[in-house]
């Protein structure tokens, strides 16, 4: 095999790159319409979601841990609020509703972590989530909790931010969701050092 110059291996570096920026659209891609496949190229192309400037969100965040160490429903959905109306207004978006139920629904394909209802005939928009497990009913570890809860947000995000059509499971959205949940586990790690929670 020849060996590359100097100019063929930073061009060889360059298709390396510029490969691994490409992203390959989920299996379900391809059952979408036209329309919809439009949709879901603009929400893969949005890949990082920061905190609204100015916001400090530690001692929401840590309430959420709070609650859910002490296994009180009713003191991590008040967290669980303040962290989202924080969130929207920072965002300049409609509010949204936070319910925290006690045990996840469960069927014979998994657990229900989270759900996301858009706002409909002027009903809120709500996100509800549940503090513990179907099968063991141990309470949820912190870090998926939270995670679960942006997650939800950023459904709530796509419509209201991004003005999408719908919201969908894309690789942009993923991003999104984790460069969020980053974002505010590391406001709380600069506050009090340390792990929190677990998971």
């Amino acid at each position: 095999m020849a060996m590359l110059g100097v100019a063929g291996a930073a061009q060889l570096d360059r298709l390396r790159s510029n490969l691994r920026s490409i992203t390959v659209p989920f299996a379900y891609y391809d059952k979408l319409s036209p329309a919809r496949q439009r949709i879901y190229r603009k929400s893969d192309a949005i890949a990082t979601l920061g905190i609204p400037p100015g916001l400090a969100l530690a001692g929401a965040i840590a309430a959420i841990a709070d609650g859910l160490r002490n296994e009180h429903r009713a003191s991590a959905q008040t967290a669980c609020q303040n962290l989202v109306d924080a969130l929207v207004e920072g965002y300049h978006v409609p509010a949204v509703r936070v319910k925290v139920l006690l045990r996840r629904p469960a069927d014979d394909y998994g657990e229900l972590h989270g759900l996301y209802e858009p706002e409909e005939e002027g009903t809120r928009a709500c996100i509800t989530l549940w503090m513990r497990t179907a099968q063991k009913k141990q309470v949820v570890a912190f870090k998926t909790f939270l995670r679960t809860l942006i997650h939800e947000v950023c459904h709530h995000l796509d419509y209201e931010l991004f003005a999408l059509e719908e919201t969908f499971h894309t690789e942009g959205f993923y991003k999104r969701e984790s460069t969020l949940v980053g974002a505010l586990l590391g406001q709380l790690a600069a506050q009090a050092p340390g792990p929190i929670g677990n998971g």
